[in-house]
């Protein structure tokens, strides 16, 4: 059992939790993730990247979006309630020394998962130019969190709502076209942000991370759920990611594989909001 100690919501769709787990928090680097699972019998099990750890607590953050029906459930649930089932720390941690000068790209709540590996980076010595984006304004989160680590933010939006307007491949083009360009790239985000990120840096050479969050079952590698192609290799995220080289995955071949279940996701949550709107009428 893992105590919520506390809940916030960052935007619309966004919740940021403190988890009671100290043999986590003290393992824990950056890169890493936990699995959670809310019902112990049948629930979905859910991946996610620890986004700070706090040792003298005993606390670990996670940053989640509400998508479907397991998310939905998870936003529900208040400081005091327990998760049954929280397991890692996970995968393999992000490679951190002193390359130079490296860019952190961060889209919408990927911005979670790069908050500790942008700090790895700067605590290593290098110097920390962050991107981070969202469709608008509401969506941004951790800025202030993302500003005290970076040498340089930049703030873009889809809309221009904030900051400036652009995708976050156009600030990220002109880093690499400057002399000199960055030595390293870390991108975390949507997975189609993350493809035109490395399509952005492959023409100038520059190496690029890329950290997956694919469907996962067990978290050891045995179901295969996880598999992703990269550089025409099987890879489980699990146990050989979550990163890998931004120039070698096979972005689109991972797309289909997330979609799979879109429908049964789909119907899941549709049935759970009746579920919902028939209690509520049945209190009436």
């Amino acid at each position: 059992m893992s105590k919520i100690v506390q809940k916030k919501q960052l935007s619309e769709n966004v919740f940021l939790m403190k988890l009671e787990a100290p043999l986590i928090a003290e393992e824990r680097k950056a890169g890493q993730f936990i699995i959670l699972q809310i019902d112990d019998d049948y629930g979905e099990r859910i991946p996610l990247t620890i986004a700070d750890a706090d040792t003298k607590e005993g606390t670990i953050t996670i940053i989640f979006q509400v998508v479907g029906k397991s998310t939905t459930e998870l936003s529900k649930l208040n400081e005091g309630d327990e998760i049954p089932t929280l397991v890692g720390p996970l995968g393999k941690p992000t490679h951190v020394e002193n390359y130079g000068t490296v860019v952190c790209v961060g889209g919408g709540i990927g911005v979670a998962p790069l908050h500790p590996i942008a700090q790895a980076m700067k605590e290593a010595g290098n110097k920390v130019i962050t991107i981070i984006g969202a469709r608008t304004k509401d969506l941004l989160i951790l800025e202030d969190e993302m500003k005290a680590i970076a040498d340089e933010l930049i703030v873009v939006t889809d809309d221009g709502s904030y900051g400036r307007k652009a995708l976050v491949t156009e600030p990220l083009k002109e880093l690499c076209e400057k002399n000199p360009k960055p030595e390293m790239a870390i991108a975390i985000g949507p997975p189609v942000m993350m493809k035109f990120c490395a399509e952005t840096t492959r023409p100038f050479e520059v190496p690029t991370l890329v950290s997956l969050n694919t469907i996962m079952v067990d978290g050891t590698g045995m179901c295969g759920g996880c598999r992703v192609s990269v550089g025409n290799e099987a890879k489980f995220v699990c146990v050989d990611g979550p990163e890998f080289d931004g120039h070698k995955v096979d972005f689109d071949n991972m797309i289909s594989r997330l979609n799979s279940y879109r429908d049964i996701e789909i119907k899941a949550h549709e049935c759970n909001l009746e579920k919902e709107i028939k209690a509520k009428e049945a209190v009436l």
